[in-house]
């Protein structure tokens, strides 16, 4: 059953953008989110020239674009989006777990990375996750991610020592909500699992991002990661 206060409801599907320049793997895809009525695929496209065309034309709530296209990166998309339509969500569906490109990625505003051999009958949760306020990213991925920004830790420059001063100014239960995020909660989990309203949820999701100075969860992660928030 699916909760009549989460995003995806069957008469009110979460709106899908694909773009991939595997026509088999668009085939395989499209199938599994056709055959969920909590999503519809409006549009796919085959190149970056494809897609952008399709994010102008379209309205969409989550784009699943490939890395690499025939004419292009999946990045161009995602910044191209981003300008378009700012609501949007981006996923990432790649063939290999690449740090830097996930990195990336998450820095454009992408909220999810999926690797796509792993995770055949599960493209509509990752849609749904992310739709939701969720993160979608693999825990294998996730944890080497943070034991990368543990390796990378250093002497911090006064640009860091500003920013750690503005992590600070975080109280313990935005510090708790931020955890909860990182960890791929949507604020409707976060709310039940604290016993606060998503009302209240999002609230201190808005407040992260103004005193982190940052736009996205996606952002607001990393910066915690590099501060060692958890």
């Amino acid at each position: 059953m699916w909760p009549d206060f989460m995003t995806g409801q069957v008469e009110k599907p979460v709106r899908v953008l694909l773009v991939d320049d595997d026509a088999h793997m668009r085939r395989v895809i499209a199938q599994e989110l056709m055959a969920d009525q909590r999503t519809l695929l409006v549009a796919q496209a085959a190149s970056v020239r494809e897609g952008r065309k399709a994010i102008k034309q379209h309205e969409f709530d989550v784009m699943l674009v490939d890395l690499n296209l025939g004419d292009g990166e999946g990045f161009q998309l995602i910044d191209y989006m981003k300008s378009i339509r700012p609501a949007a969500e981006a996923v990432i569906i790649s063939i290999m777990e690449n740090d830097d490109q996930v990195l990336h990625a998450f820095e454009l505003g992408a909220t999810g990375y999926l690797v796509k051999n792993s995770w055949f009958g599960s493209y509509p949760q990752a849609v749904l996750q992310v739709a939701n306020g969720g993160a979608s990213i693999t825990p294998h991925l996730a944890r080497r991610l943070l034991q990368r920004f543990d390796r990378a830790a250093a002497p911090a420059t006064h640009e860091q020592q500003q920013d750690e001063r503005e992590t600070e100014r975080l109280s313990q239960r935005e510090k708790e909500v931020l955890r909860m995020v990182a960890s791929g909660y949507t604020s409707a989990e976060i709310g039940t699992r604290l016993l606060i309203s998503s009302l209240t949820v999002n609230t201190h999701i808005k407040n992260i991002y103004r005193k982190l100075q940052v736009r996205t969860r996606a952002q607001a992660v990393r910066f915690a990661s590099l501060r060692g928030l958890f």
